[in-house]
C-alpha cells in the first residue's frame, strides 16, 4: 500500500481522486491548496503526489519546486493535473520539477496506469537511494578496515619499537633502586647518629663511590626520559593515525600527515632486512597552505602510498643485482595555485607492469603474496583522494625502474571548481566501485 496526497482547491475532484485511489488500495491523504498540501507532505512524506496546477495561495508548479528542493522529498514522484496543453506550460512544469501530467478532464484508466507508473519509479528510486547510501556505508566500513589492517600489520613492529626504550628503563630501575637505597640509609644515619661527624660523612660517600653514582644516576635518568618520550611519541601517533574523533571537515596541514605515517612505518623501515634497511628519505617540503578535509582518511591515504613504496622497495632489494642500488623514498610537495596542491611520492622499487594499469586501483586486487596484502591499499586512497575529497590521483611507473604518485588536493572545495592541466601520467580510475570520474589533472 503506498501514500498518496491529492492537492486540488474542488471538492469533487478530492472525491473523485480519493474514491479512485482508496479502491487500489492506497492511504490517500487531501489538502485543499499548496499551503496545506506542503505541510502534508512535509509531515507525511507520501510516495506520491497528484497536485491540481491552478490552486489559491500557492500554484501546484511553485509547489512542486518547492518538495523537490526538499531531500526527503526529492524522489517523491509528482503528478500535475492540468487542463494545459500548449508545449510551454508542460516546459514549465518539467522545469520545476513534475515528473507526469494528467489532463482534465480526468480518464479513470489512465490516471490509474499513470499512478502505478509513477509508484513503480517511486520504489525504484527508494531502493536506488537506499543502495546508494549502503555503498557509502560499506566505503567507510572499508577505509576503516583497511585503516585497522594497517594498524595490525604495524603492530610487531610498533611493540618492537616500544619494546626497546621499556627494556632499558626495567633494566635501570635495579641500579636506581640499589642506589636510592644506599643515599637513604646514609641519610638515615645522619638522622639517628648524633655523633656522625664530617668525617664519619665523607667516608661513607666514599664507601658507596658518591661521585659515581651521582653521574650514573644522573646518565640512566636522562635515558630513561628519552625512552619514555619516544614511548609517548609512538602513542601519540598510534592514537592519532587510528582515532576516529576528528572525523569530518579540519584544517589540514598534509606536512604533519606526512611525518606522521613515515612515523607510523618507521618500525618497519628500521627492521627491513638486506640493502632495504639504509633506505634514504628524501623530504622536499615546499610552502603549503592548510586544506580543509577529513584528517584522519587524509591520513590512511598519504600512509597507503608510503607503505606501497616501501614494500616495492623491499621487493626490489631481493632481485636487483645492482650493487650500486641504493633505496630511497623521495616525498615532494608544492603548491600549484591558490587552488591546489600536489604531493609527490617517488620510489626506486619494483615497479609497476604497464599490464596491470587498468586493474591497479581496483578493490582486492593484489601482486603481493597470499596472506601479504588484501589489495584495498590503492583502492581506500583512490576513495579518500578522489570520490571523498575530489581530488586526482595518478601515477608514472616502470618495471624494475620505479614509480612516482601525484596527488592533487583542493585548497578546499571551492577549490574543485578552478581548472587544470591534463596529467601525461596514468589515471586513477578504477572499474567499478566508483562515484564519478576524477577531474583532469596536472604535473
Amino acid at each position: 500500500m503506498a501514500t498518496i496526497l491529492v492537492i486540488d482547491d474542488e471538492v469533487t475532484t478530492q472525491m473523485v481522486l480519493q474514491d479512485l485511489l482508496e479502491s487500489e488500495g492506497h492511504q490517500v491523504i487531501i489538502a485543499n491548496n499548496g499551503k496545506q498540501g506542503w505541510k502534508q507532505a512535509s509531515r507525511e512524506q507520501p510516495n506520491l503526489i497528484i497536485c491540481d496546477w491552478m490552486m489559491p495561495e500557492m500554484n501546484g508548479v511553485d509547489l512542486c519546486r518547492t518538495i523537490k528542493a526538499k531531500p526527503e522529498l526529492e524522489t517523491t514522484f509528482f503528478i500535475l493535473l492540468t487542463a494545459r496543453e500548449q508545449i510551454d506550460d508542460r516546459v514549465c512544469g518539467l522545469n520545476a520539477g513534475a515528473d507526469d501530467f494528467i489532463s482534465k478532464p480526468i480518464e479513470t484508466e489512465e490516471l490509474l496506469a499513470r499512478v502505478r507508473s509513477g509508484l513503480r519509479l517511486n520504489h525504484l528510486n527508494q531502493q536506488l537511494t537506499q543502495s546508494l547510501q549502503d555503498l557509502k556505508d560499506t566505503q567507510v566500513q572499508l577505509v576503516q578496515s583497511e585503516k585497522m589492517s594497517s594498524l595490525g600489520r604495524l603492530v610487531a613492529g610498533v611493540a618492537h619499537e616500544i619494546n626497546n626504550p621499556i627494556s632499558f628503563i626495567y633494566g635501570n630501575l635495579s641500579h636506581i633502586n640499589e642506589y636510592t637505597h644506599d643515599l637513604s640509609s646514609l641519610i638515615q644515619k645522619i638522622r639517628d647518629d648524633d655523633s656522625f661527624s664530617r668525617q664519619n660523612f665523607l667516608e661513607a660517600l666514599a664507601e658507596i663511590d658518591f661521585d659515581f653514582v651521582a653521574a650514573d644516576l644522573e646518565k640512566m635518568l636522562g635515558s630513561m626520559k628519552e625512552g619514555s618520550e619516544r614511548i609517548r611519541e609512538i602513542v601519540i601517533a598510534l592514537r592519532e593515525f587510528s582515532s576516529q574523533e576528528r572525523s569530518g571537515v579540519h584544517d589540514i596541514d598534509l606536512h604533519h600527515a606526512l611525518d606522521l605515517a613515515l612515523s607510523m612505518l618507521g618500525p618497519r623501515v628500521h627492521q627491513a632486512a638486506g640493502r632495504a634497511s639504509g633506505l634514504i628519505l628524501d623530504k622536499q617540503y615546499g610552502q603549503l597552505p592548510k586544506i580543509k578535509g577529513d584528517i584522519g582518511v587524509i591520513n590512511q591515504a598519504l600512509f597507503n602510498l608510503l607503505e606501497n613504496a616501501l614494500d616495492a622497495i623491499v621487493a626490489q632489494s631481493k632481485i636487483d643485482p645492482n650493487e650500486d642500488w641504493r633505496p630511497q623514498i623521495s616525498i615532494t610537495t608544492r603548491s600549484l595555485d591558490e587552488c591546489w596542491v600536489e604531493i609527490e611520492i617517488t620510489d626506486n622499487g619494483i615497479g609497476i607492469d604497464p599490464a596491470l594499469n587498468s586493474k591497479v586501483f581496483d578493490p582486492f586486487f593484489t601482486t603481493k603474496p597470499v596472506g601479504q596484502g588484501k589489495g584495498l591499499g590503492l583502492a581506500v586512497t583512490y576513495q579518500i583522494v578522489v570520490q571523498q575529497h575530489k581530488g586526482q590521483l595518478s601515477y608514472d611507473s616502470q618495471v624494475d625502474q620505479g614509480t612516482r604518485f601525484l596527488i592533487h588536493l583542493p585548497i578546499s572545495q571551492e577549490s574543485v571548481q578552478c581548472q587544470i592541466s591534463p596529467t601525461p601520467y596514468t589515471v586513477a580510475s578504477p572499474r567499478f566501485g566508483q562515484q564519478g570520474q576524477p577531474a583532469p589533472m596536472t604535473r
